[in-house]
């Protein structure tokens, strides 16, 4: 934007405000997320969006947010709800001749029609909410699951996409020094603070259904994009808090995908880095997002003194913050460095902690990251405490109800409760029900990609090895055997 130009300023959606009502932004926000699990959506919907909606930040929903609101509220219009036309607020059509871009405004970057059409052309004045560009329309009632083309077309669009709402428009490159210093550098704002949030909630989301071995080759380039535009800078401070904020989130992102396929090096190099940046920026909740995941990465990799560690520096981190359901999660990180310890007592007290805050529910002070902590998250993780102390039967009993409990939009975390439900029962001399539970994540590894989960069902079919003869037990031992190398 020349400095000739000044953006129009937002005007608050009276309408939208009244639908409200007495109920807070946050209570808002639930409703707005429970209203989206009764037709099979997902959104990522906090006190923060009800707020930019509010203020007329969001001129129009994305198609998503969009069938919530129209579900919420029958037989009304998105005109009714406050909203303007697509068309007054994206492509040539949203904006007059005196209001034309600048020569210099470059396309944004497409891997599909949908991105094409979602990012006919920018200016940094549309208060169009693009988060349909990330791939909304294929999540529909009719197919709730990407197909791994599409699944590329997000990673390698969605890089694009990160890249056309960051980098296109403001001459930053995914291309390297060479390239960038062909282009002038412009300062960053809040639409590509919004795309750098969007882009964290696309890849949590994409790496809940399937996995992260398809994901992690893919999302290098927008993390590097997201530093590129903290070099970049801002001339406001709220933009550049929420860069930083977006920035260490992308990278956690990035960690988990390297930690859940088994690229630990990278993972605790990425999660270092949303560390540091939590810690430049003075951002708590970042910082105990990071040891969060630094405490879960060092259980997993042997380290459980570590695991304990960098919980409990999570925990000190988080208190200040006023989420129960987040220092739950952190009851349950400690709990399984102490699991790895094997000190039982520790483990013990941690998972009553854990459950005792859980059931203290969620609350408008909950981090948007943990939307994917509900009950049967906390019973998979004391599954797998129970499973690093031996006790087989406990660890199969909320392995199970895990995996019950799980929303059946979430391919990999039902395979990954499952598995640890097969690895459970072999380990606890009940062959049969673990063949059983086997042949169950077989028939979802067409849909998930986890090493993870591939590799605790090697485990399970090693334990299975001299209980061959066994009901069903065979069959699935032949089965496991013929799974494609690179699976």
């Amino acid at each position: 934007m020349t400095s000739s130009q000044t953006p129009r300023p937002p005007r608050p959606n009276l309408a939208f405000r009244q639908l409200r009502g007495s109920r807070s932004p946050g209570e808002f926000a639930a409703a707005v997320r429970r209203a989206a699990r009764e037709i099979g959506e997902r959104v990522s919907c906090d006190a923060r969006y009800i707020g930019r909606v509010e203020a007329g930040e969001i001129r129009c929903p994305n198609y998503a947010y969009e069938r919530v609101f129209l579900h919420m509220f029958p037989g009304r219009t998105l005109a009714d709800l406050g909203f303007a036309p697509r068309s007054a607020v994206r492509g040539r059509g949203a904006r007059s001749a005196d209001e034309a871009p600048p020569a210099h405004t470059n396309r944004r970057p497409y891997a599909s029609d949908e991105h094409r059409k979602a990012y006919e052309t920018y200016h940094p004045s549309d208060t169009y909410e693009s988060h349909e560009s990330y791939g909304t329309h294929a999540y529909d009632a009719q197919n709730h699951e990407e197909s791994d083309v599409q699944r590329r077309a997000f990673m390698t669009g969605g890089t694009v996409t990160v890249a056309a709402a960051s980098l296109g428009p403001f001459g930053l490159t995914l291309g390297g020094p060479a390239a960038a210093a062909e282009r002038p550098v412009h300062r960053a704002g809040s639409s590509e603070a919004s795309a750098l949030e969007e882009a964290v909630r696309k890849i949590r989301l994409l790496d809940d259904r399937h996995g992260a071995d398809g994901l992690y080759r893919r999302a290098a380039a927008p993390l590097r994009a997201a530093y590129a535009l903290l070099d970049a800078g801002t001339t406001r401070q709220t933009v550049a808090d929420r860069l930083y904020s977006g920035a260490g989130e992308l990278a956690i992102s990035v960690g988990w995908l390297a930690h859940d396929s088994g690229r630990y090096d990278d993972a605790r190099s990425h999660y270092a880095e949303a560390l540091a940046t939590a810690r430049m920026s003075g951002d708590p909740g970042l910082e105990a997002h990071a040891f969060c995941n630094t405490a879960f990465l060092a259980r997993d990799a042997g380290r459980p003194r570590e695991a304990v560690r960098a919980a409990q520096a999570a925990q000190r981190v988080a208190r200040p913050l006023g989420s129960h359901r987040l220092m739950s999660l952190l009851a349950l990180r400690e709990a399984g460095g102490w699991a790895g310890l094997a000190d039982r007592a520790g483990c013990e007290q941690a998972l009553a902690r854990a459950q005792a805050l859980f059931e203290r529910g969620p609350s408008d002070s909950d981090p948007e990251w943990m939307t994917f902590y509900g009950e049967a998250e906390l019973e998979g993780l004391e599954a797998q405490c129970w499973s690093m102390l031996g006790d087989w039967a406990r660890a199969a009993r909320h392995a199970r109800r895990a995996a019950q409990l799980q929303d059946p939009h979430f391919t990999r975390n039902i395979a990954l409760y499952t598995a640890e439900l097969a690895d459970d029962l072999a380990r606890g001399g009940r062959p049969d029900e673990a063949a059983q539970a086997g042949h169950r994540v077989l028939d979802l590894l067409d849909q998930v990609q986890s090493s993870r989960v591939l590799t605790m069902l090697a485990g399970t079919a090693r334990v299975l090895l001299p209980h061959r003869r066994a009901s069903g037990v065979s069959a699935f031992l032949d089965r496991h055997a013929s799974l494609p190398r690179s699976a």
